[in-house]
């Protein structure tokens, strides 16, 4: 079985996190490529070594003395390699870096993080080093290039049946280097367990997989053991973030599962993402709850608005004219509602507000006070009756309004709007629900 394991920041972050790495690899020998992040946070109040490569970048860019901050990040990995009895030189190529620091564009700078940090982690594992630059094959336009990544990695695995590779970056056409967005090394992960065909990808980070609802929320919300793609994509949009949303899609059409595990916790089972789960009609009823807060509808009415062609379409063009994302659009006959994220339209609502007067001429429109997104999300919800029923029925109990409802046609999820100050409670009061729900099914199962 091949599996590609990524490590996140906080993974890496010392030399005490360098020696759990190690003892995952050599747990289990189909871990044989390895994506290393950028060093994290060793503490709270620590700085990553990312920010401080983009803080270094900026004091070049307005011309403060970098030098007193490049010797922090030195130190940094001098500490870990020296911390480890390592024997790799990097002082040479450190010196190198400080003296064209200048020079260098800001995707190379900050893409050193994951360089030095994979660097040692090689050494350290004794595993052969790549460089991403020679195997990341990036598009002009931003996208990948998956065929000849794959071409790239099959001449290196001629030699190499093992390595580390940073994460975060690659290499445009013309070899210069070019960054992910932040977080990408998810996404390094997801390209080279695709290109290789990897059994599984493990994401190992600092929590144990996805859970059913928010901690900061819900007190020890429990582990989510298994979810596919549509849920987390879902979920993660709602602001659950374990994984880069874009590493997703690289496995998705191979259906190579992802599997999130706890650095610091290895026996924790964590959670499996997969494309397709067998549909059980007597699992769990919903995966998790996840919300974020202020969004605000524009309440348009026109009287006749359903004989009128295009009506709803010149609203949208007004708001594509602004740049402004549609996150809902609840009908009635005569009326709509679009919601947005209140911070797309701090600057200009009043401005598109009045641009819709000018030229829909409605006879009513609205501007609501700010409210949360909540989504319940279940891939055994389309099969079992009263899940809405019961949602509402939780939210009514604690005395909470529901100001908008909204529902896919797959049935995975039922997004909820309320006030902002009910936000937390209406999470809470879901989970609950829900929770005590999957309790119960765990029970009869394993009666039976």
């Amino acid at each position: 079985m091949i599996k590609i394991t990524k490590f996140g920041g906080s993974s890496v972050a010392c030399a005490e996190q360098f020696k759990k790495v190690k003892a995952i690899i050599e747990a289990d020998s189909g871990r044989r490529f390895v994506v290393s992040s950028a060093a994290g946070k060793r503490f709270k109040g620590d700085n990553k070594i990312t920010d401080l490569l983009y803080l270094c970048q900026a004091h070049v860019t307005y011309h403060v003395d970098y030098l007193p901050l490049f010797t922090m990040i030195c130190e940094r990995f001098r500490e870990i390699r020296d911390e480890l009895g390592l024997t790799t030189d990097i002082e040479t190529e450190l010196a190198e870096m400080r003296d064209k620091l200048p020079d260098m564009t800001v995707d190379e700078i900050v893409s050193r993080g994951e360089y030095f940090t994979s660097r040692l982690m090689a050494d350290y594992l004794g595993f052969p080093f790549i460089d991403a630059k020679d195997v990341i094959a990036i598009n002009f336009d931003g996208t990948f290039n998956f065929d000849l990544t794959a071409e790239r990695l099959h001449v290196i695995l001629e030699t190499c049946d093992r390595f580390v590779m940073p994460g975060f970056y690659g290499s445009l056409p013309d070899g210069n280097i070019r960054v992910m967005s932040r977080g990408g090394s998810d996404i390094s992960g997801s390209i080279l367990a695709r290109c290789i065909n990897a059994d599984v990808y493990e994401n190992w980070t600092d929590v144990s997989g996805f859970l059913m609802a928010d901690p900061r929320v819900v007190d020890n919300p429990k582990n989510i053991e298994q979810i596919t793609f549509s849920e987390l994509r879902e979920l993660s949009y709602m602001g659950a973030s374990v994984l880069h949303e874009d590493a997703v899609f690289p496995l998705r059409e191979r259906n190579i599962p992802i599997h999130v595990l706890n650095t610091n916790r290895p026996e924790d089972p964590g959670t499996i993402v997969q494309d397709k789960i067998a549909p059980n009609p007597k699992g769990a009823l919903v995966t998790g709850i996840a919300g974020k807060k202020d969004f605000i509808a524009i309440e348009i009415s026109k009287k006749n608005m359903s004989n009128r062609v295009g009506f709803v379409r010149e609203v949208l063009s007004i708001l594509e004219h602004y740049g402004v994302s549609v996150e809902h659009l609840p009908s009635g006959i005569d009326s709509f509602s679009v919601v947005v994220n209140k911070s797309d339209v701090k600057n200009n609502i009043y401005e598109i507000i009045a641009r819709i007067k000018e030229t829909m001429q409605p006879d009513v429109i609205r501007l609501t006070e700010p409210f949360a997104l909540i989504a319940t999300v279940g891939r055994n919800m389309n099969s079992r009756p009263g899940t809405s029923a019961r949602l509402f029925a939780a939210l009514g109990n604690a005395g909470i309004n529901v100001r908008m409802i909204a529902q896919g046609s797959a049935e995975l999820n039922i997004i909820v709007g309320v006030l902002n100050k009910d936000f937390e409670a209406a999470i809470a009061c879901l989970y609950q629900t829900f929770a005590a729900e999957a309790d119960e099914v765990k029970a009869q199962a394993e009666a039976n």
